[in-house]
């Protein structure tokens, strides 16, 4: 999806639908991520959601070209039975938006198939708490990732 920002410039967002579970304990103090599978254990503590309707791969390369700009401001906004909260990194170059089944947001600079954002401002542990809450209850989840 395309729209023009404040500043004149090109946005783009993708939207995941996605649903918590029991096991959401977002803990995680350098990622997160939201996943197609349908299942998650308590050792997956940076998942904030399962059963994604989409991965990085399904994303518009418009969106993933505009992503790999080193400059770019990504924003990912989860949603939840009412909660909402927002965290903001920024793209990178290597950035592949090839996987089939994960997105990740990192706090580092480290990227690989999974990734979508880097140098994001907190990770799975730093997510509200009423939020996790939400998602841990198994709640339906809405993810919008917007680049700048």
């Amino acid at each position: 999806m395309t729209g023009d920002s404040d500043d004149g410039g090109e946005s783009y967002e993708e939207i995941i639908h996605a649903t918590g579970h029991e096991h959401v304990s977002a803990a995680h103090a350098s990622t997160f991520e939201i996943t197609t599978d349908d299942y998650l254990t308590p050792a997956g503590d940076c998942i904030l959601a399962i059963d994604a309707d989409r991965a990085p791969a399904d994303f518009d390369p418009e969106f993933v070209a505009a992503c790999r700009d080193a400059d770019a401001t990504i924003t990912v906004t989860v949603e939840a039975d009412g909660h909402r909260e927002s965290v903001t990194g920024r793209g990178h170059p290597d950035l592949e938006f090839t996987n089939e089944r994960s997105a990740v947001g990192r706090t580092s600079d480290y990227v690989d198939d999974r990734t979508v954002v880097v140098g994001a401002s907190f990770a799975a542990e730093g997510f509200d708490r009423e939020l996790v809450a939400a998602l841990s209850s198994g709640a339906e989840v809405t993810v919008t990732v917007t680049v700048e």
